[in-house]
């Protein structure tokens, strides 16, 4: 009788879903100013040649306070990687800056349409170094230690970006989000953590609606100059939050509620210090003048009026000193609030959800050298 009335168990419950986990920043503004300013010193002193340590060491910094689920990414890329890919870098690129020389020499006519093919060059050469630096930072991005990779080809993607490139023209920047939803699908298909393959799953049609009444105002912000920061952050600010929703790793996935105004509060704190920074460097240029015309006991007022300023020895080393102090300062300012400030305000926006899906992933993928991040220099496009 008592077996009769057995009931049978039913299927076991389901799982319980995981929390959406937010991403904490935990390193100090202090101590990332102490390091950036110590590091333009030491860029002043060794000519710029600093700077590819400086720019490891601010990795360095910013991933290892970057925390997911407790763990902090680690950045295991070196400065002589970046020197070593930036010398290589030259030796493919003076030959092509050399040969446009000669052009130049050989005819004014002549240099006035090679340029136009080397604008193509370096566009596209400049995509394939955004794709390579890419590259090198990613297989440099070790989180609870198994490395983040890519495979792909540069090339390819220079080529789609030059297309896109030519569209977005055509179409005076409609088809904008278009071309980086195209771009992003194949630089995530191509991206890895472990054997765990990426994908992008944000539209262009998403960002065009949050984004299209920013085409229209931006006529009037380059027009009226002090429309730009507000027009510019809210763009960066909904391609932020559109490009980290998209983002997926497997069954992970990204979310960010970055608001439209979250960051056009930064980029004015910028353009404050360009203009206190520029207000310091005039004074310094005139202290400067009064310094050397009192030295060749010209008068100041026409010590400015002759060529004696331009000829003056004294005069030009000392505005080249003022000129590299303020260039270095404004890359302070920049680093600052534009990438330390800039990453906090973007991280704490952003959840991810499932992290469990990336508990039981196997290392693979090989480190790719730094040559990318060498054409990025080269070519002055090394960007965040």
């Amino acid at each position: 009788m008592n077996d009769l009335s057995w009931t049978p168990p039913g299927p076991p419950p389901p799982m319980p879903v995981p929390p959406p986990m937010p991403v904490a920043f935990s390193g100090g503004r202090r101590e990332f100013f102490h390091l950036v300013s110590r590091g333009a010193g030491l860029e002043l002193i060794t000519l710029g040649f600093y700077r590819f340590w400086l720019a490891t060491d601010m990795r360095r910094h910013l991933w290892s306070n970057t925390h997911v689920d407790g763990d902090g990414a680690e950045y295991t890329g070196r400065g002589k990687e970046l020197l070593i890919g930036f010398l290589v870098a030259l030796a493919i690129l003076v030959p092509v800056y050399l040969a446009y020389f000669l052009v130049g020499l050989e005819a004014e006519r002549a240099q006035a349409f090679a340029s136009i093919p080397l604008f193509l060059f370096f566009y596209l050469f400049g995509q394939f170094a955004i794709y390579r630096a890419r590259r090198y930072r990613l297989t440099r991005t070790v989180w609870r230690g198994v490395r983040f990779w890519m495979s792909g080809s540069g090339w390819i993607y220079a080529l789609q970006a030059s297309l896109w490139g030519l569209l977005v023209l055509a179409t005076l920047g409609l088809a904008l989000p278009w071309r980086e939803a195209a771009l992003e699908r194949y630089k995530m298909r191509h991206s890895y953590y472990g054997d765990l393959q990426g994908r992008f799953e944000g539209r262009g049609w998403d960002f065009f609606k949050r984004g299209w009444w920013l085409w229209l105002l931006t006529p009037f912000a380059l027009y009226m100059a002090i429309f730009l920061p507000f027009v510019y952050g809210a763009f960066k600010a909904i391609e932020w939050r559109w490009w980290l929703s998209g983002i997926r790793f497997g069954d992970v996935r990204l979310e960010s509620t970055l608001r439209k105004s979250e960051l056009i509060g930064l980029y004015w704190k910028v353009i404050g210090w360009v203009v206190v920074l520029g207000i310091v460097f005039a004074i310094y240029l005139g202290l400067c003048a009064v310094l050397v015309s009192s030295m060749t006991a010209t008068p100041i007022d026409e010590f400015f009026q002759s060529q004696e300023i331009v000829k003056s020895i004294p005069m030009l080393v000392l505005l080249g000193l003022g000129y590299l102090a303020f260039a270095l300062a404004m890359n302070v300012v920049m680093r600052v609030y534009l990438m330390r400030d800039l990453w906090i305000r973007v991280l704490s926006s952003t959840i991810v959800h499932n992290i469990g899906a990336a508990a039981n992933v196997s290392a693979r993928g090989e480190l790719a050298n730094a040559l990318g991040e060498g054409f990025a220099d080269g070519l002055d496009v090394a960007g965040f």
